[in-house]
């Protein structure tokens, strides 16, 4: 398990999370916050433990891969990290 606190938030105590990722296989299994305990998707909080990992993990598919449209855009206030559906519909990369 992996903590997960989004410093972009005002009180980022509120939206701190905990990220799971299968110690056999390196999987990302889930996230305790509501977007993707509410839609089972592959939230940002995912993103960052994937991109702070050394290779790639994978996490289970996404139900609603092809319902991300830009007005869904949560990049700003992210303090320059894009938000998980400008990744996923490729408008812009995670930081290396």
């Amino acid at each position: 398990m992996v903590d997960v606190t989004n410093e972009s938030h005002d009180n980022p105590a509120n939206h701190q999370y905990v990220v799971t990722v299968d110690d056999v296989t390196n999987e990302l299994m889930a996230c305790t916050c509501p977007h993707h305990v509410h839609r089972n998707a592959f939230c940002k909080h995912m993103a960052a433990v994937e991109n702070a990992t050394e290779g790639t993990l994978e996490a289970f598919p996404s139900e609603d891969d092809d319902e991300t449209n830009p007005e869904d855009c949560e990049c700003d206030g992210l303090n320059g990290f894009p938000c998980w559906p400008c990744v996923q519909t490729g408008r812009t990369e995670l930081p290396n």
